[in-house]
């Protein structure tokens, strides 16, 4: 067991560090259009579903 916390656990824990740094130094290789953050839509809230917004099988059931 002393092997393991002495070797194996900082090593796992030096590894997820390097992982995490190169996958978030990649962006710099990105195109500037990946690179940049996700756009975020309005989203407007209805109160009565409209006939698309219910699964066929849920209309299928009511009729």
């Amino acid at each position: 067991m002393a092997i393991f916390r002495q070797y194996i656990a900082p090593l796992l824990v030096v590894l997820v560090f390097v992982f995490a740094l190169v996958a978030v130094s990649a962006r710099i290789f990105l195109p500037s259009d990946m690179a940049a953050p996700a756009p975020i839509e309005e989203v407007g809230i209805n109160s009565q579903p409209t006939a698309s917004d219910i699964p066929p099988a849920v209309q299928n059931s009511a009729n």
